[in-house]
């Protein structure tokens, strides 16, 4: 019976974080593959991620930014390539305005390469009965975080044209960039930033459970590591912090300020570029250090 490659180790936690960061999309598969643009073309092997419905290309495994990305949400088809004597499975994703030749290492692979694939673009798992059942658990927990993802950009879609019609008074006092303390991760995610980057801050805004409205998840240090969350519910010209008392403020940025000036700064916004300049900092001293010694 043929033996299945082992599935390639994800990027350190550290770079993965950061390219969450850059890209604001949420991780769904990740790997080495081969790709290339037209049949001329040598193949090239990329470190991919599929965020969203887009392909993410890295130089390295551990690069933290990308070299390329493919916006695959247009779709329209995958044709298979029959497996090569090295046993490499090869399919064409094809697009409105270009297709792109993709090769991963064994069949298996790719099978799963291509499930994701077109469950985030037809939001639906294809009816591929060689998919394993663990597989086909993950393939559907991704469908179930890709539609809730769908949902909330319809909501800020809706959102942005309703700010198109209010008066230039209004629209000015409603903050359109999110804060740099936003990220699209789920409640655990946010607890395991917080916790394993207390550098970088100990407050992150996420998406709230119903992908319609936000949530707050706070690190606190008390006598021991506290985690807490706190619900923000989006109206159509406000935001309303659930607290024993309800706070109702402008903009999201708004709702970042109320939490660090209620608690004196003990609060601040989790951004992992204050991480990583800290870090950098921290190396740069103790080369000093070690030259003076």
């Amino acid at each position: 019976m043929e033996q299945l490659a082992e599935a390639p180790q994800a990027a350190p936690r550290r770079i993965s974080q950061e390219r969450q960061r850059l890209t604001g999309l949420p991780l769904y598969f990740q790997g080495y593959l081969a790709v290339r643009r037209s049949r001329g073309q040598e193949f090239r092997v990329f470190w991919t991620e599929l965020r969203g419905t887009m392909l993410f290309f890295y130089n390295d495994k551990k690069a933290p930014t990308y070299s390329q990305k493919l916006d695959i949400s247009a779709l329209t088809s995958v044709t298979n390539i029959y497996p090569n004597e090295n046993n490499s499975a090869q399919f064409i994703l094809m697009l409105l305005n270009e297709e792109l030749e993709v090769k991963a290492d064994n069949c298996e692979y790719g099978k799963e390469w291509k499930g994701f694939i077109l469950t985030v673009t037809k939001l639906s798992v294809p009816p591929d009965e060689s998919l394993s059942p663990g597989q086909l658990t993950r393939i559907h927990e991704v469908l179930d975080k890709e539609k809730k993802r769908r949902i909330m950009l319809d909501d800020c879609s809706s959102t942005s044209q309703n700010k198109e019609s209010l008066s230039s008074e209004h629209y000015s006092s409603v903050v359109t960039a999110m804060p740099a303390c936003f990220y699209v991760v789920s409640r655990k995610e946010a607890i395991e930033m917080l916790e394993n980057n207390p550098l970088c801050g100990n407050l992150i805004l996420r998406p709230g459970s119903d992908s319609k409205n936000y949530a707050i998840t706070v690190r606190h240090m008390l006598d021991a590591p506290c985690i807490k969350h706190y619900r923000v519910t989006s109206r159509e010209r406000s935001y309303v912090i659930e607290l024993e008392k309800q706070v109702v403020v402008k903009s999201l940025q708004d709702v970042i300020s109320y939490f660090v000036i209620q608690t004196h700064g003990n609060l601040k916004p989790f951004i992992m570029q204050t991480c990583n300049e800290v870090l950098q900092m921290d190396k740069s001293s103790e080369s000093k250090t070690e030259e003076k010694s």
